[in-house]
């Protein structure tokens, strides 16, 4: 599977360790950045790239880090296609995968350390989603959220 990462400056200290575990998966890594520590970045540039390698089909699931968490799963939500949680417990990283479809963790670098950080990455990465009825009846109700959304007049 190819995984796209992306961080601004507050998950950068983070990214390396992240891209690590991801490779040791088994998986591949699409770098979207931020490339250095620019401390005036902005998260939604990296959460749009996270979300358009999603869309395009460059990759099959995203990871994206800030100080938080929130910011960037905030905006990497508003992409059509894309199904951004921020996740700081195992049970979610997992559970977000397999009962919602979710294919972007956000993970808020100032609230898990970066043995935390490791174990949801590997949780959501292992991940599958059930299908089960239940879970995949209500898939198309979020999907209808996000079109009647983006047809609304503004």
């Amino acid at each position: 599977m190819i995984v796209a990462l992306g961080c601004d400056h507050a998950g950068f200290p983070l990214k390396e360790r992240i891209a690590r575990e991801v490779a040791d998966a088994g998986h591949s890594v699409l770098d979207v950045g931020a490339f250095a520590l620019e401390p005036g970045d902005d998260y939604p540039i990296f959460a749009r790239r996270v979300g358009a390698a999603i869309q395009e089909g460059r990759a099959e699931r995203g990871i994206l880090l800030c100080g938080s968490g929130v910011g960037v799963s905030v905006a990497a939500s508003k992409l059509r296609g894309v199904r951004a949680a921020m996740c700081h417990d195992v049970y979610s990283a997992h559970q977000g995968v397999e009962h919602d479809a979710q294919n972007v963790l956000c993970l808020g670098v100032r609230v898990v350390g970066s043995e935390l950080a490791a174990e949801l990455v590997r949780a959501f990465l292992a991940a599958r989603f059930t299908a089960e009825e239940r879970h995949a009846r209500r898939l198309p109700f979020v999907d209808a959220i996000e079109r009647d959304e983006a047809a609304r007049p503004r």
